[in-house]
């Protein structure tokens, strides 16, 4: 059961679509441009309903098929990230400081392109919900949409998604059961100090050593606390101190990223930290405060929910349905915390990686994804 022949016959129209979206790419919840492309194209094709503003610019659409049944859930991302792109398209970002450096202008538009083959055949028995995210990058779009009651509102009993995968061959898919991805944390540290001249270190407490010295011993945290098979990443990705060459700054300051799939793991690492920070900050004479702050949580495949969507995806391309699994993050984790479903990735092929200010979306990939999405409505949903 290969790729759809007409999602596959509108392959440059729906490139079309796609390389539109890229040039106007907006982020976290104001998506209006991106938003009403979507609605419109919805409407066009004639879904039985659009509801729009949901979590300020989400959507979720709804196709009835031809007779009762439970409500598939299949869900995009809309943002895009604040950064400059550097690709040189002719279809390049018309918004300064904003790119699809992820490809969820891609994502959109193979739910869409799902979206209209499905209002057109109606082959299954239910109904389909078309989730149109916001806010995926930051700012947690899927948790608003759950809180705003999506998932009670629609009757959504399980839900999907898919994202693409650059370095994996174009339409081949990967997934595994359980966790799937990690969950998210960041923390700051904030030292204070007292500056002085360069010269006479002896005058001052100096921050910039206890900086040096905090970020040291946190690298022991993976190293040295918590057993080698357990999950874990502790990252420092931002050190700032200091202004000129001769004056000892009164301050400092440490940014990271933590990414764990256990809560034990998590609650270690938080201990750990405040430790290493309340106990360097004394031996340096310095006052330093932490502040963690808890992120996304870890995105958990529903078993067997993975395993049959891997089936779909391997009818239509390769699938490797026990992957390993990502440090990455995403917000899916909220809809998956409330509905039995799974995430999966889809290959991009030899593109730039994700986040990337050279990466492109292959719209080579969009009929790989459209086809699982209709594939598995009929699958999950047959007459």
């Amino acid at each position: 059961m290969p790729v759809l022949n007409s999602i596959a016959d509108a392959h440059a129209e729906l490139a079309g679509w796609r390389r539109h979206l890229h040039t106007i790419p907006e982020t976290m919840f104001d998506l209006p441009q991106t938003a009403g492309f979507v609605a419109g194209k919805l409407r066009d094709m004639g879904v039985d309903a659009v509801h729009e503003g949901i979590a300020t610019s989400g959507i979720v659409a709804i196709i009835e098929g031809r007779k009762p049944g439970k409500t598939v859930g299949l869900r995009a991302d809309m943002d895009a990230l604040p950064m400059a792109e550097m690709t040189g398209l002719d279809y390049a970002s018309t918004n300064p400081g904003a790119m699809h450096a992820c490809g969820h202008d891609g994502h959109t538009v193979m739910l869409l392109a799902a979206a209209r083959y499905l209002a057109e055949t109606r082959n299954f028995a239910g109904r389909v919900a078309l989730i149109f995210q916001p806010a995926e990058e930051m700012g947690g779009g899927a948790q608003i949409m759950a809180q705003e009651g999506i998932l009670d509102r629609f009757d959504i009993a399980e839900v999907y998604a898919l994202h693409n995968a650059p370095g994996t061959p174009v339409g081949h898919f990967y997934t595994t059961p359980g966790p799937i991805m990690a969950a998210v944390d960041t923390f700051e540290i904030f030292i204070d100090g007292k500056g002085g001249h360069g010269a006479m270190p002896h005058d001052t407490c100096d921050p910039v050593v206890a900086a040096v010295s905090m970020v040291q011993a946190i690298q022991t945290i993976v190293s040295r606390n918590h057993y080698a098979l357990d999950d874990l990443v502790v990252s420092v990705t931002q050190i700032h101190a200091g202004t000129v060459d001769n004056v000892i700054p009164g301050t400092a300051y440490i940014n990271g990223t933590v990414r764990t799939f256990d809560a034990g793991v998590q609650r270690m690492v938080m201990d750990r930290l405040q430790t290493i920070v309340d106990g360097q900050a004394a031996s340096f004479d310095v006052a330093a405060r932490l502040v963690y702050d808890v992120g996304y949580p870890a995105t958990i495949n529903d078993p067997d929910k993975a395993a049959f969507a891997a089936s779909v995806a391997a009818g239509i391309s390769q699938c490797d349905g026990n992957a390993t699994r990502e440090m990455g993050a995403e917000d899916f984790a909220y809809f998956l915390a409330e509905r039995p479903g799974a995430y999966l990735f889809v290959g991009n092929g030899d593109s730039a990686g994700l986040h990337h200010p050279k990466y492109d979306f292959d719209d080579n990939t969009t009929a790989y994804g459209a086809s699982f999405f209709a594939r598995l409505v009929e699958t999950a949903l047959p007459l």
